[in-house]
């Protein structure tokens, strides 16, 4: 019979298999502590967010069992442990997540968190625009940080936004976040939007043969986009100006596309913001931006729209 265990002993214990099995990280843990520890903790029916203090529960053998089950799909399938558990966390909130929707991980959250701070007066946002919103954690998030503003999101699948609704519900933020099936942009009677936020599908067709395991558990919708992974984040930017107020802002990650971007568009300022917490490839753009280079997107769309 197996000696009593701690959480802290399970939690070291499977994250020497995870580290052994080399897994990917990256959808909302960056290592084999972290990922570990969520695994643990839902075994165990105890909150993502549980600090130290539980640390030294005894673990059951029923418990260690479900742990193990756990373990041998995240190692054997390479499914990413938000999608084993049900549940992870964006922007300080908790989200339902299954395989209809990218799982949440954008480091946009830290701009949401600080309320988009220098370059928005939060008292002054009362509409925002999230497409391509999958789960709907950015929209979600924004009703949640922005509760005076009305929020619209946007996407292709219809089982997505289905998810999206739900976390809309358990988030209480359904009185003021609307869902629209629709290809990017929605009605224009929706708008004008003090704020556009995006993180849309900017996977380009190489990059995407190249992922791990873990990726190929998500829709493909949501991450692939053309050959160059830039098609959505174009027809963003040659529309996005007539959505927005005259004061308003584009907010959109575009990963490790952003190279790419900036070399389609060299004459266009795009200001690459920083975060504390990581992640990078999101650019800010003014509408007042958007208007001076509305001949450069409206090119490109062009362009892109030629090729495909």
């Amino acid at each position: 019979m197996s000696p009593p265990t701690r959480i802290a002993d399970e939690i070291r214990r499977v994250a020497l298999r995870l580290d052994r099995a080399r897994v990917t990280y990256g959808h909302g843990t960056g290592n084999a502590w972290d990922d570990a520890a969520a695994l643990v903790l839902h075994a165990a029916r105890l909150p993502l967010d549980s600090d130290a203090s539980v640390y030294g529960n005894p673990i059951s053998p029923r418990v260690r069992m479900r742990i193990d089950r756990l373990v041998r799909r995240r190692i054997d399938e390479r499914v990413p442990t938000p999608y084993l558990i049900g549940r992870t966390y964006f922007a300080g909130l908790e989200f339902k997540i299954d395989r209809r929707a990218l799982i949440p991980r954008s480091p946009i959250a830290e701009l949401i968190e600080a309320r988009f701070r220098p370059w928005l007066a939060a008292a002054r946002v009362r509409r925002v625009l999230d497409i391509g919103t999958g789960s709907g954690c950015i929209a979600i998030a924004c009703a949640h940080y922005f509760p005076r503003a009305r929020v619209v999101a946007t996407d292709t699948s219809a089982r997505a936004l289905r998810l999206a609704a739900i976390n809309a519900r358990r988030l209480r933020v359904s009185s003021h976040v609307r869902f629209y099936r629709a290809d990017l942009f929605p009605p224009a009677a929706t708008g004008p939007f003090d704020l556009i936020v995006s993180n849309p599908p900017y996977v380009g067709e190489r990059e995407y043969a190249r992922l791990p395991r873990e990726y190929g558990h998500e829709p493909a919708m949501g991450l692939l986009s053309g050959r160059e992974g830039l098609d959505a984040v174009r027809r963003i930017l040659a529309r996005a100006r007539t959505f927005l107020t005259r004061a308003g802002i584009l907010v959109v990650e575009v990963g490790a596309s952003a190279r790419a971007l900036q070399k389609s568009y060299p004459r266009v300022p795009f200001l690459w913001l920083d975060f504390s917490r990581g992640g990078g490839g999101v650019f800010l753009l003014t509408r007042a931006e958007l208007e001076r280079y509305a001949p450069d997107f409206e090119l490109a769309e062009r362009g892109s729209s030629d090729r495909s």
